[in-house]
């Protein structure tokens, strides 16, 4: 058992495809269809069209969610993938939406979430 509660990976994806970027029902699709390919189960689903150009939108997974910002001009999209668990990897999401986007380049790393000692008996220490 990981000593973790999740992985979150936050994706800088550059050059993309502006044409799908400002497409609110593409980026929906490829965003439902990256949660599925990984083996998540999809909750809910909320996107947004912005005037003049660019769509946010969350899929909120039983897992945790995938949540993007496009900015269709720039060729760009802020795109971060939480899971908790074991099951579902959101490295395959991130790489199928990097593909999906006709993306040129992808930057991402990625951060433990919840971490706890193995003996998770003691609390955890908190620090500001």
């Amino acid at each position: 058992m990981a000593n973790f509660l999740g992985r979150h990976v936050l994706a800088e994806i550059y050059d993309c495809s502006a044409e799908i970027l400002n497409d609110i029902k593409s980026v929906e699709k490829i965003m439902v269809r990256a949660a599925l390919v990984a083996g998540a189960e999809i909750r809910e689903v909320a996107f947004h069209k912005f005037s003049p150009q660019g769509v946010s939108g969350v899929v909120v997974i039983s897992e945790s969610h995938l949540a993007i910002h496009t900015w269709p001009e720039l060729g760009y999209a802020a795109v971060d993938v939480f899971t908790c668990g074991e099951s579902v990897d959101p490295w395959v999401s991130c790489n199928y939406i990097k593909r999906e986007f006709a993306a040129q380049r992808m930057e991402a790393t990625e951060i433990k979430r919840g971490v706890f000692p193995h003996d998770v008996s003691h609390k955890p220490v908190v620090n500001f």
